[in-house]
């Protein structure tokens, strides 16, 4: 059974405080795209979404980057087309707040895999460098496929999202997908 993770692709991390830009502006209609494939199909589909709350210092994202996806705010919305994919099909779509870099920090994500017996991760966000490859290095670490759909992940820094992709491929053994679907059942 595979799962797809949608990670951080709102309107902060797309065009707004915390910006990947053009990169993830790219890889709007594709995100898109798998999201309606996996819904639509009944494939678990999860939106893993940054949440932060104004001015909390405790936090240790704080000193790192400006204030970005904050509780009630527009730059918190999915971005462009993702919105519309997960309007269609609200009720086959896990929204899933999260306050770290990796999706399975301090959520049930785990649990919501192990319960319906997911043991593919399809991922695709932003950004490649830092939470797709936290979520992805934890999955490996909980034993799980991994699917990183290439053409689906960006980032602000190019550097790091071509390392990115050559650790998934090479040190987490995951699939690097370009112009692929979710598998069998297209």
């Amino acid at each position: 059974m595979k799962a797809l993770i949608v990670i951080d692709y709102t309107v902060d991390f797309v065009v707004g405080k915390l910006p990947c830009g053009q990169p993830a502006i790219d890889i709007e209609d594709r995100i898109a795209e798998l999201t309606e494939l996996f819904a639509g199909r009944g494939d678990l589909t999860v939106m893993a979404v940054d949440l932060h709350q104004e001015d909390d210092v405790l936090h240790p994202e704080y000193k790192l980057f400006p204030p970005h996806n904050l509780w009630g705010t527009e730059g918190r919305r999915l971005y462009g087309k993702l919105e519309a994919a997960y309007d269609n099909h609200r009720d086959n779509i896990y929204w899933m707040d999260k306050t770290r870099y990796s999706a399975f920090a301090g959520t049930d994500l785990e649990l919501q895999l192990r319960m319906r017996g997911i043991d593919e991760l399809h991922l695709v966000g932003v950004c490649t460098d830092i939470c797709v490859l936290h979520t992805a290095v934890d999955a490996y670490n909980k034993g799980y496929k991994i699917v990183v759909h290439g053409d689906a992940v960006a980032s602000f820094n190019p550097a790091g999202h071509e390392w990115a992709l050559q650790h998934f491929r090479g040190t987490l053994g995951a699939e690097v997908a370009i112009g692929q679907g979710g598998g069998d059942d297209e």
